[in-house]
Formats: C-alpha cells, sequence, structure tokens
C-alpha cells in the first residue's frame, strides 16, 4: 500500500496521536459494516445462518496472525469480559503478582477477589524488580500488561521467556491491549501462557471485539465456569467441555468480530514489517525530541527500549492548547498522552513539537 494514511479519513483533520485512547476506524471496516447492516436489513435470520462461518473465519484469522491454533482462540467482547472470566477460573488460594499502577481493569479485577496479590514497582528497572519479586513471593501466577497505558513502558520480551524458563510453573497472563498491532507478535514462540486484547486500539478493530489466546497447557491450570448454548456451537466446539467454549457462553456479533477481521486484513496489506518499522522510527524521534525538551520521567529516559506511548509533562492550560490546533491526545496521570501508529508520519510530530517550544 502506497498510501498508509488514506484509508483514516480523520487524518485529513487532525493531529492524530490518540491511538493508546482509541484506534482509527479506516474506510474497509465502515464498509463491511454498511455492509453487514445491509445484509441484516433485507435478509434478516439468513445473515444469521452464516454466523457460524463467519466467526470460525475471525478465529482463524487472529490465529494466523498471531501465530496460535484457532482451536486456542477464543472470541470475547472485550479484554474486561475475558479476563474476569478467566479469574474465575483460577483457584483462589493462587498468589498473583501484580504491578503497581498497571491497568485497572486488570488489578482491580484480582484485587476485588480473595487471591493473595503482591506487587512489583514499575521504574526503569522494571524487569529487576519483577525478578526479585519472583524470587522474594514465589508467585503462582504473573498478570501483566505488556505496555503500560499511562507511561508507555514496555517489557522486554527476552526477560519474559527467560523468566518463564526459569519458572515453567508459573502462569503468565499477559494484557497486549496496547502492544498488539505495534509490531510482529508471534504467541506460540513468545512463551507465555495467555494474551488477551481488545481490538478497538493499535488494531483498529473498533468496540466490541477481543481475543483471548491460549498456549496449549493454559487448560490444565484454568477452569471457567461460564457456559450458554454457544459454549458448543461452531467449528473449534463442538464437543461437552470445550475449553474455548465457557469464554463464548452466548451470542457473538458478527459485526464485531467481522470488523476485527476485515481490520486485521488490512494490516497484512500494509505487512507488518512496514507497520513495526514505522512505529519504532517514531517512537525513537519523539522520545528523542521529548528529552532535549524536558518532558519524560526519569524512568522512561532511562528505558533502552520504548513503545510509542508517551506521557508528556503539561497541564490542562498545554492540553486545552493542544486541542485547539487540532492535536488530538489525552490526559493521563500527571501529564498529557500522545501516541503515534504507522499512519502517523515526521510532520506530524513536528507539529507537536512546534506547538510545544
Amino acid at each position: 500500500m502506497k498510501n498508509l494514511r488514506k484509508p483514516f479519513p480523520v487524518l485529513e483533520q487532525y493531529t492524530y496521536l490518540n491511538t493508546a485512547a482509541s484506534g482509527l476506524l479506516s474506510e474497509e471496516v465502515f464498509d463491511f459494516r454498511q455492509e453487514h447492516d445491509l445484509d441484516f436489513l433485507v435478509s434478516g435470520s439468513i445473515l444469521k445462518e452464516k454466523q457460524g462461518k463467519i466467526l470460525a473465519g475471525v478465529r482463524e484469522g487472529v490465529g494466523k496472525f498471531f501465530n496460535c491454533a484457532p482451536n486456542r482462540v477464543a472470541l470475547v467482547p472485550n479484554f474486561s469480559y475475558g479476563f474476569n472470566t478467566l479469574l474465575e477460573g483460577l483457584d483462589r488460594s493462587k498468589k498473583v503478582l501484580l504491578l503497581e499502577n498497571d491497568y485497572p481493569s486488570i488489578n482491580w479485577a484480582v484485587s476485588s477477589r480473595n487471591f493473595q496479590v503482591c506487587t512489583a514497582v514499575i521504574d526503569g528497572q522494571l524487569e529487576s524488580n519483577i525478578k526479585n519479586a519472583f524470587q522474594q513471593y514465589k508467585p503462582d501466577v504473573f498478570a501483566f500488561s505488556i505496555v503500560q497505558y499511562i507511561s508507555g513502558i514496555k517489557l522486554s520480551f527476552e526477560f519474559l521467556s527467560e523468566l518463564k524458563r526459569e519458572n515453567p510453573d508459573v502462569l503468565f497472563i499477559a494484557d497486549g491491549t496496547q502492544y498488539l498491532g505495534t509490531e510482529k507478535f508471534d504467541f506460540d514462540a513468545s512463551g507465555l501462557d495467555v494474551v488477551t486484547a481488545s481490538t478497538y486500539k493499535w488494531l483498529n478493530g473498533g468496540y466490541g471485539n477481543a481475543f483471548i489466546l491460549f498456549n496449549e497447557t493454559a487448560a490444565e491450570k484454568i477452569a471457567p465456569k461460564s457456559s450458554g448454548f454457544n459454549s458448543l456451537q461452531g467449528k473449534y466446539k463442538a464437543h461437552e467441555g470445550n475449553f474455548i467454549g465457557k469464554f463464548e457462553p452466548g451470542h457473538q456479533d458478527t459485526l464485531n468480530f467481522g470488523s476485527l477481521k476485515i481490520a486485521l486484513d488490512l494490516l497484512q496489506r500494509v505487512g507488518m514489517d512496514v507497520v513495526e518499522s514505522r512505529v519504532a522510527n517514531l517512537a525513537d524521534l519523539a522520545k528523542e525530541e521529548f528529552i532535549k525538551l524536558k518532558l519524560l520521567e526519569e524512568r522512561v529516559i532511562k528505558r533502552e527500549k520504548h513503545s510509542p506511548i508517551f506521557n508528556i509533562t503539561g497541564d490542562d492550560k498545554l492540553y486545552n492548547k493542544l486541542r485547539g490546533k487540532d492535536i488530538i491526545c489525552s490526559q493521563r496521570g500527571e501529564g498529557i498522552r500522545v501516541s503515534f501508529h504507522y499512519f502517523n508520519n515526521e510532520e506530524e510530530l513536528e507539529c507537536l513539537l512546534k506547538a510545544l517550544k
């Protein structure tokens, strides 16, 4: 694809640096959604007769994109629903390691149950803090975001793989919502037990759809309690007691899950090599410039590799100034969060820097 910005009309109006809050709707996904609902309008239940085939195609598409067998892919409406369903399938005597101030839908969901909870601090030495917590607390479960939603601090996959090899019996559950779609990701090669994500951010899949990827042994440690008629309906769920079916007890929306499939198809046409290169380049340029302007926390400056999410120093006045210049960003934590995806460019970074200076 020559023009990476063309599928996203919002970019014609705004300097959109807010994918970490909400990804953009592409023309391809918009066209699919219109055609889908037009089919529903004129054919009613005839469209729904194709539901099994549509959802199987989505499951297979997700599995192919992230290298996970489709019979280990659960389709859920959002991250929080899937994660809470998963937690209900864990023994309450388990000790769970969390990261302090991680995404609330992780930490609140765990702390609201009667698990033993221990924590590691998020700072410039995050990996060392986690390793020390493993040695001190000996957790049964490690639940975490791959990329932090406020600071953009990103965990090293080399570290995670090594930590998993050293602790094979610990269940590693990762939230990939702020990560998947920014670079190539091979789930089966990652060593993680579970990765789950909503897709409305970096995958540009729209709202109302998410997925969970399980490795081959995860079902031995998780016993979800949910069940319903849809738990046994469709390809990959046709037998009693099916594991992924426990995460899919009710009706699933072919409009929303179909949107995810179209969004993944677009990313494949762009090429994840291209996406990864552009995102990494913009993140490196942005970090360098933000350091010059003294806008970043010391814990972020110290990190060798960083995600495309940055929380820069700024108050209400600066935020309103940026919005007044049609620069779309978010107020998070004590600063202003900006984020760069593959459809952004150096000119937009310069536009932001000019406003900041």
